[in-house]
């Protein structure tokens, strides 16, 4: 800006002076060729009067060193010059000034020199005889007169010049100083000139208003931050070149990537095929999906384009962990198998049982056992359906009736209950324990402590014991039987899973008692735990 207003101020000087310098000197000119003019004039009328009264004689007698006078007959002939003889010079009638003097009376002309660097003045006047007397002076032209002062013209200039540069560099700071000192951050607090107050007026409202957006922006990409890192499902924002923009804490995780590999390319992070063509088409066609496995976990990705006005600017991937939904269709598919065995079981026995009773091949004295066979199956046959209903039931999370239930006394319950199976299979069952009291469903709590003495008592040892402790929020189910093997301990809380098939059978259990434990467990916020040793026996203690 100050070497514009520099420029600007200088080309305007400039030009102001050499306008100013061509005024003077055409006015000078004029004035001065003005002053020659009527000088000639009045000298013509001093020679009219001269010539008239004296003739030739008084022509003989003027001595004019810058005046020329020529005196001409009316045909043009000259009669007497003061500078040529006559007798040399040419016919004089076709000349201007003498055709004019001829008719009118008086007559002027001006005529340049063949190098243009003089003019010539003429004043003629005809005279009462008819001649003509002419009078005439050289005097140098403008050109002439502008080459005679270009030096100084020169030397003018570039004095002027001078100065004007100095008084603009010297106004162009004076000017743009102020502007330098404007506080932009708050405008309206500036006082320099009243030219710029609207624009500063301007700014204060731009200035609010990116204030204002600045603050929306901040707040809108801390809203997304904290939404980002809150999310369970990775998020991974990529620019239309596939390079990241942006990724969340779970994301860095699933990819084990630093914070750095914002700027950088997805690949970097992640060089699979197929996370390479699901970013592909994600761009190209607007969705991509893949499907990889995770440090033991299964992910689903999907890839959304993201388009503005048109154009193509980028993609989101989403990282969904999809391990436990696999893991419950293959436990829906095991269950429905399973369950479908385990009720074809004791149904093929009854019917069995049945056609040989109907078709009279069972003899009358073996009809009681057999009868007895059916209604072994038959029980064993509802109760497990109970069990499903009662797992069905928890896995909907139906919410049923609380309660204020003493553990200790629900620990007797269960002890009387199972005291004459304990005695069939030599265990004893004991308590200990100052109890405590749970705020639950007391049924849900019943079948937690019966199925964990059930089981107890079952894959026990002749002469073994099984030990309730109920104290601090605390029950443990404890036993001196045959003992968990540690490849069996992570799943023996599933439905169905037996580590002795053999014995199981045996023991006429349905497989679904401790995943009822663990269900109700859940139900009730409680916390398993599970200590066994092969051959010595096992503690599962619910802390709730």
């Amino acid at each position: 800006m100050t070497s514009k207003i520099f420029r600007s101020t200088v080309l305007v000087a400039v030009i102001v002076l050499l306008c100013s310098l061509g005024v003077v000197m055409g006015v000078l000119y004029n004035h001065f060729t003005g002053v020659q003019v009527q000088q000639l004039r009045n000298e013509l009328s001093l020679a009219v009067t001269g010539t008239e009264q004296y003739g030739n004689a008084f022509l003989e007698n003027v001595e004019a060193e810058r005046f020329r006078v020529t005196w001409i007959d009316p045909n043009g002939t000259v009669l007497f010059d003061t500078q040529v003889d006559q007798t040399t010079m040419e016919n004089h009638a076709d000349r201007e000034e003498i055709r004019k003097a001829l008719e009118t009376g008086h007559g002027s002309a001006v005529r340049n020199s063949s190098t243009l660097t003089e003019q010539t003045y003429y004043e003629a006047q005809r005279l009462q005889d008819g001649t003509v007397l002419r009078i005439s002076t050289n005097q140098e032209s403008a050109w002439a007169l502008m080459m005679d002062m270009l030096w100084p013209v020169i030397l003018i200039v570039i004095l002027a010049i001078g100065l004007s540069a100095i008084l603009a560099n010297r106004m162009a700071k004076n000017i743009v100083e102020p502007l330098n000192r404007l506080d932009l951050e708050q405008p309206l607090k500036n006082d320099v000139y009243e030219e710029i107050s609207p624009l500063l007026h301007r700014i204060h409202r731009q200035h609010r208003q990116i204030i204002a957006q600045v603050d929306q922006m901040k707040r809108k990409s801390d809203e997304f931050q904290q939404i980002t890192s809150c999310m369970q499902e990775g998020l991974v924002l990529l620019d239309g070149e596939g390079i990241i923009i942006s990724i969340n804490p779970a994301a860095k995780a699933l990819f084990e990537a630093e914070d750095h590999c914002v700027g950088k390319n997805f690949l970097t992070i992640d060089r699979t095929s197929s996370m390479r063509n699901a970013v592909n088409d994600a761009l190209d066609k607007g969705r991509g999906y893949a499907r990889l496995n995770r440090n033991g976990r299964n992910y689903q990705f999907e890839l959304s384009r993201i388009e503005s006005n048109g154009t193509v600017i980028g993609a989101v991937v989403l990282a969904f962990d999809i391990t436990e939904r696999l893991n419950s269709e293959q436990m829906r598919r095991e269950f429905s198998a399973n369950v479908s065995h385990e009720l074809k079981t004791p149904l093929q026995g009854i019917i069995g049982s049945a056609e040989l009773l109907e078709s009279g091949m069972v003899k009358r004295s073996d009809e009681v056992r057999f009868v007895g066979h059916i209604k072994k199956e038959a029980t064993r046959l509802v109760s497990l359906i109970q069990d499903i209903i009662r797992l069905s039931q928890l896995d909907e999370g139906v919410e049923l009736p609380k309660e204020t239930v003493d553990m200790l006394e629900l620990a007797e319950e269960v002890k009387t209950i199972l005291e004459p199976s304990a005695a069939e299979k030599q265990v004893t069952v004991q308590i200990t324990g100052k109890g405590f009291c749970v705020e639950g469903v007391r049924r849900m709590l019943h079948e937690v402590i019966y199925n964990l003495c059930d089981n107890a008592i079952k894959y026990n040892v002749p002469g073994g014991s099984v030990t309730i402790h109920a104290d601090q929020n605390r029950l443990i189910v404890t036993d001196t039987g045959i003992g968990i093997p540690s490849e069996h301990k992570d799943r023996i809380f599933e439905r169905f899973y037996r580590v002795d098939k053999s014995h199981s059978k045996a023991s006429g259990g349905t497989g679904l008692g401790l995943s009822i434990v663990k269900h109700a467990a859940a139900y009730h916020q409680a916390e398993i735990t599970l200590e066994s040793t092969p051959g010595k026996g096992t503690a599962i203690t619910i802390q709730f």
